[in-house]
């Protein structure tokens, strides 16, 4: 028997970075909003300093999330098998935000005109044949404020120190986390070779902030939850105050089926099961905030006679232009030196963005875009052990593997790139017609690989990252046999744009063919940029968000 709950002015598919952000905009303005997380609420008490639970067994993203790991493939001459890449987050009032690491970083303003901005400096023929690249429906301008916005609601820290940052409306609310040595020693070297350093941007407290305490650099940060609550996780701020104004319900536990339509293809809520009961939630506007890989699986799972392939796949859009940062890593060995990257966290790092978007001058490299360099940290035992962290010289396994690890692993550097991988024809997702989930729902089935111009980009990176490394005094460098693809920061399946021929969803993340459906998150991207997305994401939430306050009547029917 399907239960028939109170209806909302609106629904929100997925409590996390965006939708927490989305629900506190809504209910601030009066708006009666239910927010339908698949996962359970999450305390400090659930923090756990065990680097196999975290890391290893990814206790946080049970049960759901791995259940439901996406497939891929090269191309669409293969059979999918299971990832090779990490793919799948969490569920849990406040998402990915309570197991970051908190990296919170800006776009850079090509990022958002990255195709014009290629062509007016370097001529068409600079794009890549059969890349779909194309600019955002909106600037930086354009964004600016809601970065703003996003910032001081859930607290980030930066000391503003990017020369190649975007027009800023106020600094950050409070300074950077501190700095490490490794960090201090890469930040040296850097400026020696005439670059930028500067420490990242990261939504964890420097200082108390928002009546929660500073970060205490306990070193299990990422995949965990705060002991202290000094993550600006959406679920210790944005949706607190949400809940405060007695306008958002959180239903735990509910697995969102499908978006209902009426006749006329409009959204009139959406159906989920919880504790083996199927439920139906009314609502005037239907907000889908998952992930990309979980918005797009909605989106084709939800048809109907209006929407046959799926809403929002009227014209065939839904699954196309997904990309996913390619991510070079070096390390360098600084013989008889203890950097103790095994302590701090992951955001503790300095950074780079003289090689990111169009910050240098292309011409003759033979590729477009670039990416922010990082200096790793939190680089956990386990994890430094599986991460290729020897040189090739050195065996796998073994004594001589031990005798080397025991004698050099402390003094072994590892800085990475997050490359702006472009979007191709030949990339997208869609439901795969094999797999199926616990609950027989197709899981999401991957076509990529790493293309020309990426591989262009990643050895431009290498012979950069190495430079940097041995200008900090490293003896040796090397880099892993197989180049990573962190399909955690992946874009596009649900693209934005002007041009519904061309795209799911408009400038503001509604949908062209169900304009009271939105979609937020990293789907919409036409590009997936050279950092970090939490951030964007975000900004880009707020900015739907507001645009449903402002224009409610016209979205919900009135």
């Amino acid at each position: 028997m399907t239960e028939r709950l109170p209806g909302a002015d609106v629904a929100i598919v997925g409590l996390g970075a965006a939708g927490g952000i989305a629900a506190h905009v809504l209910t601030r303005a009066g708006l009666d909003v239910v927010g339908l997380e698949a996962g359970p609420r999450l305390t400090r008490e659930d923090c756990a300093f065990d680097e196999i639970a975290n890391e290893v067994r990814a206790r946080l993203a049970r049960p759901k999330a791995l259940a439901e790991m996406p497939t891929w493939r090269f191309d669409a001459t293969q059979e999918a098998g299971p990832s090779p890449w990490p793919v799948v987050m969490m569920n849990a009032v406040g998402g990915t935000t309570v197991h970051y690491d908190g990296l919170s970083i800006r776009f850079l303003p090509w990022n958002f005109q990255a195709r014009s901005r290629t062509v007016q400096r370097y001529g068409e023929g600079a794009i890549p044949e059969g890349s779909t690249l194309a600019d955002w429906p909106f600037t930086y301008e354009d964004l600016e404020p809601f970065y703003d916005l996003v910032e001081w609601e859930i607290g980030v820290g930066g000391e503003d120190a990017n020369p190649f940052d975007g027009p800023r409306s106020r600094p950050h609310p409070m300074p950077a986390l501190r700095a490490t040595g490794w960090a201090e020693l890469l930040g040296d070297a850097a400026s020696r070779l005439g670059w930028h350093p500067f420490l990242a941007p990261s939504a964890i407290n420097s200082e108390p902030f928002d009546g929660r305490p500073a970060c205490t650099y306990c070193g299990f940060c990422q995949n965990n939850v705060c002991h202290v609550d000094a993550k600006g996780a959406t679920n210790l701020n944005v949706i607190p105050r949400a809940e405060a104004t007695g306008l958002l319900r959180v239903e735990t536990g509910a697995r969102v089926l499908r978006i209902e339509t009426d006749g006329d293809g409009l959204a009139t809520g959406v159906t989920f099961v919880r504790d083996g009961r199927t439920c139906v939630q009314p609502a005037r506007v239907v907000l889908v905030a998952t992930y990309v890989y979980e918005n797009t699986r909605l989106l084709l799972l939800s048809t109907s006679k209006a929407h046959p392939a799926g809403v929002g796949n009227d014209r065939g859009q839904v699954g196309l232009h997904y990309t996913a940062h390619v991510m070079p890593y070096r390390f360098g060995l600084f013989p008889g030196r203890r950097l103790n990257l095994f302590n701090g966290i992951g955001s503790q790092v300095v950074c780079l963005d003289d090689f990111n978007a169009d910050n240098f001058d292309h011409s003759g490299e033979g590729f477009v875009g670039g990416g922010m360099i990082t200096g790793s940290h939190e680089f956990l035992p386990v994890m430094f052990t599986r991460a290729y962290s020897h040189p090739p010289h050195v065996p796998r396994w073994g004594s001589a593997w031990k005798g080397w690890m025991k004698a050099n692993a402390q003094s072994v550097g590892s800085v990475y790139a997050q490359v702006d991988a472009l979007t191709y024809e030949s990339d997208r997702l869609d439901l795969d017609p094999s797999v199926t989930d616990p609950h027989g729902v197709p899981v999401v089935r991957v076509t990529h690989r790493v293309h020309e111009n990426e591989q262009a980009v990643a050895a431009f990176m290498q012979r950069t990252l190495d430079r940097l490394l041995r200008e900090a005094g490293a003896s040796e460098t090397w880099q892993p046999p197989v180049m990573h693809v962190e399909g955690r920061h992946c874009a596009g399946g649900t693209r934005m744009g002007h041009d519904p021929d061309a795209s799911v969803v408009d400038g503001y993340g509604l949908v062209h063919d169900t304009p009271n459906v939105g979609v937020l998150g990293a789907s919409t991207f036409p590009t997936v940029g050279g950092s970090n997305p939490t951030l964007t994401v975000q900004a880009t939430a707020w900015r739907t968000a507001q645009r449903i306050v402002d224009a409610w009547g016209e979205i919900a029917g009135g």
